[in-house]
């Protein structure tokens, strides 16, 4: 059996060997900070790269002889099987710093970083070393916009094609498009321009009045939209509205479709934002929302300073819907309703092909003009009106992917919060952990509101699962354990 399997996935075991070796290198910057700062954990870097950069050499070697173009089946195959591996290697510089993180915990917690999720079992972050978590929000910055989009750009230099790769990992309604004739070419576009916003995003926090350590971690975790912060009070600890402000300008750039960012850059032109059908209903969604929710905490009695409230209810808003999931202060004290509705725009504002969670807004709009044509097909049963994107027919096999994913979505929630509730969690508790998880969202309700580190190594197992489901957009791990997948 396991020399069949060799056999079977020898080519997307070699590309994963080169995958697991480059995620080794990617740990010689905390490494480098580390050593260059002397703040104590120099050793647990050293020995993560070591043991991570060796491992995947190793399977590389041991599979080069067959190496060959990937299939759709390897894929699937691979991305899958580096979303479950890389927390293994990534949680190595956390249980080698904190030896009282056991592993589900460690585990978890670099799940949560690489799916940019941001959920947490620590506590006493403000006195983690700075290299530590660096690490986090980096694992934030290279998960956002996905490590498989990197090695991309990568693979064909090894003789290794990349296009089914590309097309499992970024799995949009509109997936078959392409930015350039080759899709190494594509991935290093989008990556370049997500580079260029991040270093814009740290200066502009530098200005802020971020020193310039604080500046680089919390530009990884905005830009990622990941939510770790390197202070247990989040964006909290600063109390600055232009600190908040920055934040929010690219936690909206980072919601958007990275694909529009790198036509408008590439044409030197706005009018890919203009005709980016996502926006409108990104952008109207985001405003109704912040100025119900600024009335109803008003009228609720939150504050008696319009404006505070504004500025908070204006800040979570953007931050939940966007997936970022910072705060400023503690929402848990406002009415259940706005809490619900903040994770309940978790769920689909995030424009597809951006570092958002969630089923995107794109798949939103699709749901929403499919039901707007049924109700007219009740009343018109001989209407002909096809469901169109900017002026262009959706088409019925889209439609379908469309509707079978969204199923799977309600199915998913149903049953890991049936799970989870077994297990012993109330009910809110289950619910908003599943939906915060599969969202890539991090803030919950109930009894983790404020951490997830009540929770036993179960609950955390099964949402580490929930975690990666919902950054590969249920399907793509889906299909790898359904018998027929591993059929001859």
């Amino acid at each position: 059996m396991f020399r069949f399997l060799f056999r079977a996935y020898a080519a997307p075991l070699n590309a994963l060997g080169i995958i697991i070796a480059i995620f080794g290198v990617l740990m010689l910057l905390p490494l480098t900070v580390s050593q260059y700062l002397d703040d104590g954990a120099a050793n647990a870097h050293g020995l993560a790269f070591l043991v991570t950069f060796a491992s995947g050499m190793a399977l590389f070697a041991g599979t080069r002889r067959h190496r060959r173009d990937l299939r759709v089946h390897d894929g699937f195959f691979l991305v899958a099987a580096t979303w479950v591996i890389l927390p293994v290697f990534g949680a190595l510089p956390l249980s080698s710093h904190l030896p009282e993180l056991g592993a589900i915990e460690a585990y978890f917690e670099a799940t949560s970083g690489l799916t940019a999720t941001g959920a947490t079992t620590l506590t006493g972050i403000d006195g983690l070393p700075i290299s530590i978590n660096l690490w986090r929000t980096f694992l934030h910055w290279t998960g956002g916009m996905g490590v498989i989009v990197l090695v991309v750009a990568i693979l064909p230099l090894l003789g290794i094609g990349g296009r089914q790769l590309f097309k499992v990992e970024v799995p949009t309604p509109m997936k078959e498009s392409s930015l350039t004739p080759r899709i190494a070419e594509t991935a290093k576009g989008l990556w370049v321009t997500y580079s260029l916003l991040t270093f814009a995003c740290g200066v502009a926090l530098w200005l802020a009045g971020l020193d310039g350590w604080d500046a680089l971690i919390m530009a990884f975790s905005t830009m990622g939209l990941g939510g770790f912060s390197n202070h247990d009070a989040s964006l909290a600890w600063y109390d600055s509205g232009l600190v908040e402000a920055v934040t929010v300008f690219f936690a909206l750039a980072s919601a958007l479709n990275f694909a529009t960012h790198y036509l408008a850059f590439s044409r030197r032109s706005p009018t890919p934002y203009l005709r980016d059908p996502e926006i409108p209903f990104f952008f109207g969604v985001l405003a109704f929302s912040i100025v119900m929710l600024t009335i109803y905490l008003a009228y609720s009695g939150i504050d008696e300073n319009i404006f505070a409230i504004l500025r908070h209810a204006g800040f979570h808003v953007v931050s939940m819907s966007t997936s970022l999931g910072l705060v400023t202060t503690d929402y848990t004290q406002w009415p259940m309703f706005a809490q619900v509705w903040m994770l309940f725009l978790g769920s689909f504002v995030a424009c597809s092909g951006s570092t958002g969670g969630g089923i995107k807004m794109m798949r939103a709009i699709i749901l929403y003009k499919q039901v707007l044509r049924e109700f007219i097909r009740s009343l018109h049963p001989n209407a002909v009106r096809p469901v169109q994107i900017s002026g262009q027919p959706v088409g019925e096999d889209v439609l379908h992917a469309v509707l079978g994913f969204s199923f799977m979505y309600m199915v998913s929630i149903v049953t890991l919060t049936l799970l989870l509730s077994a297990s012993g969690l109330d009910l809110v508790t289950a619910f908003s952990a599943v939906v915060t998880c599969l969202d890539n969202t991090g803030p919950a309700l109930g009894a983790i509101a404020t951490s997830f580190r009540i929770l036993n190594d179960f609950q955390l197992a099964v949402l580490s699962f929930t975690m990666i489901l919902g950054r590969l957009e249920i399907f793509t791990l889906l299909v790898v354990l359904t018998p027929t997948f591993w059929r001859r």
